[in-house]
């Protein structure tokens, strides 16, 4: 069993962290690190069952409430269980749990979780400087999230500067 959570306070109120959450997958995404991953796209309306994703991770949307978002997985293959971002009172978390079968027990820990823990703290960057005009301390992406990132032809390197 695998449960990974993120988590982050913000000098902030539920409304703000809700704009923000309200966001993700769209268009106008003011949450997901764009300029270093696939984007996060949800492939029609914020309602529960329609299908999302980002790269070779897709989901579908089982669960939607202002301050909760939640997502069953549909790949990669032998990942079952969900993820959801959450917001309780100032701190914005994500909390993924599954069960993993075959290749994925080999996978999610020597490529997908340091990708996933690297992608989910850049996007609580992104919230923080939504949030609060700057990061206190951004993300450094660690050597083998470098290193398996040029192995996906991913742009390999430090992580982009944020922008307004």
């Amino acid at each position: 069993m695998v449960r990974n959570v993120h988590t982050r306070r913000f000098p902030a109120s539920r409304a703000h962290l809700t704009e923000l959450l309200e966001t993700l997958g769209t268009p106008g995404d003011r949450l997901w690190p764009v300029a270093d991953w696939p984007p996060a796209r949800l492939d029609g309306p914020r309602v529960p069952g329609t299908p999302a994703g980002h790269g070779p991770v897709r989901y579908v949307l089982t669960d939607v409430a202002p301050d909760r978002l939640r997502f069953r997985f549909t790949a990669p293959a032998g990942v079952h269980g969900h993820h959801e971002f959450a917001i309780d009172g100032d701190a914005l978390t994500h909390v993924l749990s599954a069960t993993l079968h075959g290749w994925a027990r080999l996978t999610w820990p020597l490529f997908f979780r340091p990708l996933h823990d690297a992608v989910l703290e850049q996007l609580l960057d992104r919230a923080e400087f939504e949030l609060t005009g700057r990061v206190a301390e951004p993300v450094r992406w660690s050597p083998c999230v470098r290193f398996l990132r040029g192995l996906g032809r991913l742009r390999p390197g430090r992580p982009a500067a944020l922008r307004p």
